[in-house]
């Protein structure tokens, strides 16, 4: 059997992190949803994704396919039905599309297969919110499920630990001086991850491969910082994809920003509003402000979109991508793509410039920009052109 991971209509709700990838590579948790699914399978698995991502994230077909709604996480439970499942059956989760078996270069007709109601419960990422509002319960499955059997490295007798059984620490990794409670949630830290003196963690927290938590940071929440990633100041139930950077003081809740973000000095968002009202985020299907049921929602930020020093984001704010927010006064809370500017005016910023940026940004981690990317930012820059004032 051949893995495919596809977008479902969930895409277009989980924009603009979608924008730059499929939905199978959101992180929550340690893990991305594609690592979860590998783990899980025991098996790779490509992508069927939208037109102009398919060359950076292409599909492998077999001459049998089983297709996997990739806004779900798998569970044990869940992945024994789908070994069991035949050609021309579906799996469907409150009517939900979740799973079925295709013949290679043949159109399905779904409502043509047998239908297979799945019982039990399933974390399923629909919108952007879901990512934080669920980190707490990934991160435990996925540590779990990465370090069951496994021993961690020894935690420096240097750190005030509570529960140390709940921290798994990988080799090359670096702690000393810090504060480690893991009394309620675990604690993960990453390959060659950096954890400076005078850190105060409360799990649970994933601080993944290479990425590093600066002296004084306050972390706690349900945290997770990607790889090649950097966190400073206070940060609570926040999500960075990977190659992002919060690196300085500054207060950032209930928020996932995307990859190669930098939220420069003193950057703060709010997530609750003064009437604590439900808060509204703007919705690129419906192209307007939905509720999200949430009190608590913060910031939203798409794939290379900055701000500068003394930035102030409110209450569920989403930004693009490749947007570079400055200025005095709170920007809108939706800051279209290519956006250059903050509250008093924004212009268009150009692909050119964003290109040379990307490239100089992606160098210092030694991460090619290629091509490709290069055509992903031109359709990029034409397909959110509609939200741009200019």
């Amino acid at each position: 059997m051949n893995y495919i991971l596809f977008d479902g209509e969930e895409r277009g709700n989980l924009l603009p992190l979608t924008y730059t990838r499929p939905v199978a590579e959101l992180r929550i948790g340690i893990l991305t949803i594609r690592e979860k699914w590998e783990k899980h399978l025991g098996y790779t698995t490509s992508t069927l994704t939208e037109d102009y991502l398919s060359k950076k994230f292409p599909i492998v077909e077999d001459e049998i396919n089983l297709m996997i709604n990739s806004s779900f996480c798998p569970t044990e439970k869940l992945v024994e039905i789908l070994f069991s499942l035949k050609e021309r059956e579906a799996i469907y989760y409150n009517d939900n599309l979740l799973a079925f078996v295709t013949v290679k270069d043949e159109e399905p007709e779904l409502s043509e297969y047998t239908r297979i109601d799945f019982e039990g419960d399933l974390l399923h990422i629909e919108y952007p919110w879901d990512i934080f509002q669920n980190n707490d319960r990934a991160l435990r499955e996925d540590f779990q499920l990465i370090t069951v059997g496994r021993e961690s490295e020894p935690i420096s007798k240097t750190n005030r630990v509570l529960n140390p059984e709940n921290i798994f620490i990988e080799e090359g990794a670096e702690v000393e001086f810090s504060v480690l409670n893991a009394k309620d949630a675990p604690i993960y830290i990453g390959k060659n991850a950096l954890v400076m003196e005078n850190v105060s963690v409360r799990g649970g927290l994933a601080l993944c491969e290479n990425s590093v938590l600066k002296m004084g940071a306050k972390v706690y929440g349900a945290t997770t910082v990607g790889p090649d990633s950097t966190v400073g100041g206070e940060v609570k139930n926040v999500v960075l994809t990977a190659y992002s950077n919060k690196g300085h003081e500054g207060y950032l809740g209930n928020a996932v920003l995307g990859e190669w973000c930098n939220l420069g000095a003193d950057t703060n968002n709010s997530n609750l509003k003064n009437n604590y009202a439900e808060v509204k985020v703007w919705n690129y299907p419906e192209g307007r402000f939905i509720s999200t049921g949430l009190q608590f929602c913060g910031l939203i930020m798409g794939d290379h979109s900055k701000s500068a020093i003394n930035t102030m984001f409110n209450t569920g704010t989403v930004v693009g991508v490749n947007a570079n927010v400055f200025g005095a006064g709170f920007p809108r809370n939706f800051i279209p793509s290519y956006s250059w500017g903050g509250a008093s005016k924004t212009i268009t910023y150009r692909t050119n410039k964003a290109i040379e940026t990307a490239k100089l940004m992606m160098a210092r981690k030694n991460v090619e920009f290629t091509e490709t990317d290069q055509d992903i930012f031109e359709y990029l820059f034409e397909e959110t052109s509609q939200y741009r004032r200019d």
